[in-house]
């Protein structure tokens, strides 16, 4: 089974409280505006009995004129048939509805793959049930306190969280544990 999810981050920090002297309220002032934004799309994958893996595409977006602010369809399938090649295995995707997602362009894409790809989608607004969630939570844990220097920074840090989390497959189950959902079938 594979998960899939895809996430965005700019250089804006989110807003955040902090602790101060009484009367002195700290104040920082970010400049990130049209600065540019990374956007990633994350698999999670999962078998019984086996370790998980997580694959991953980044795309660096740099406010240009004309330049599309996220990944495209094309993106996906690519992401989707690297998976498949390392995994050597049939796979099962489970995503959200998209616009992406849902398009008649990525429906032709998967379609193509009917063999060795299975589309499932989830309910409509069903974060709780995706364990790629989790991954995003534990990628971007901290980034808003880290002084990144540019939107080229900013997804050198994103992919080296990423490759750390490779590197750990005992993680990968986890994002699923805290879904609440199991691979194992339910006894009879």
């Amino acid at each position: 089974m594979v998960f899939e999810d895809e996430a965005g981050q700019t250089l804006r920090p989110p807003r955040a409280t902090t602790w101060a002297r009484r009367g002195h309220t700290p104040v920082v002032r970010v400049n990130a505006k049209g600065s540019g934004r990374v956007s990633i799309a994350g698999l999670v994958c999962l078998k019984p009995g086996r370790r998980g893996h997580v694959f991953y595409r980044l795309r660096v977006h740099r406010n240009r004129t004309g330049e599309r602010r996220s990944l495209s369809e094309d993106d996906y399938a690519a992401l989707i048939t690297a998976a498949h090649h390392q995994l050597h295995a049939p796979i099962i995707l489970i995503w959200d509805g998209v616009n992406t997602h849902t398009s008649t362009t990525m429906r032709r894409l998967t379609a193509a793959r009917h063999r060795w790809l299975t589309v499932v989608q989830l309910p409509a607004y069903a974060p709780d049930l995706n364990p790629v969630e989790s991954l995003w939570s534990t990628v971007k844990a901290g980034l808003g306190n880290l002084a990144v220097d540019g939107v080229d920074h900013l997804a050198a840090v994103i992919r080296n969280r990423l490759k750390r989390i490779q590197y750990r497959p005992e993680l990968i189950p986890g994002f699923l544990a805290q879904t609440g959902l199991t691979l194992e079938p339910e006894p009879p």
